[in-house]
């Protein structure tokens, strides 16, 4: 078995990874981190189990094992048992405060000649036209007034 990163615990990390298992009252992921270091740890005493035996042992898939493990190697225990990134999203922001405060504006505004109330597509044509945004989904619409109390279509 060639592993590329290996799991290799100290005493006192060991202590401290039971001890978070034991107690379970951490979130389900990372006591699930937990327990795969704790299997895939290859001190000496230690069970030092394939990815596979880890992943079936602790019911999570190899490929969080194998995940686990890298981290646990590249930037230490606390990152391995890091359940989410605070501050790290998969996109950008649709709008920055000023465009926002723009939309919450025109939506409570008085609708359009002829209509009872904005809607989100008529909001999001019409940030388009004010020239607001370049693009912007009517959901990306909602979702910003969904912050608010007067933008309630």
């Amino acid at each position: 078995m060639n592993k590329r990163y290996r799991v290799t615990l100290t005493a006192e990390e060991r202590d401290e990874l039971r001890a978070l298992v034991t107690k379970g009252t951490a979130k389900a992921r990372r006591l699930a981190h937990a327990r795969v270091l704790l299997q895939a740890d290859e001190s000496q005493g230690s069970p030092a189990l394939g990815d596979g035996q880890v992943a079936a042992a602790v019911q999570v898939s190899a490929r969080t094992v194998e995940r686990v493990r890298r981290l646990f190697v590249e930037e230490g225990p606390e990152a391995a048992l890091r359940t989410h990134v605070p501050g790290a999203r998969a996109y950008a922001a649709k709008f920055d405060g000023e465009q926002e405060a723009r939309l919450i504006a025109l939506a409570c505004s008085a609708p359009p000649e002829g209509k009872s109330r904005w809607t989100l597509r008529m909001l999001a044509d019409r940030l388009v036209e004010l020239k607001v945004v370049d693009s912007v989904s009517r959901e990306a619409v909602r979702g910003a007034l969904k912050k608010t109390s007067c933008g309630r279509t």
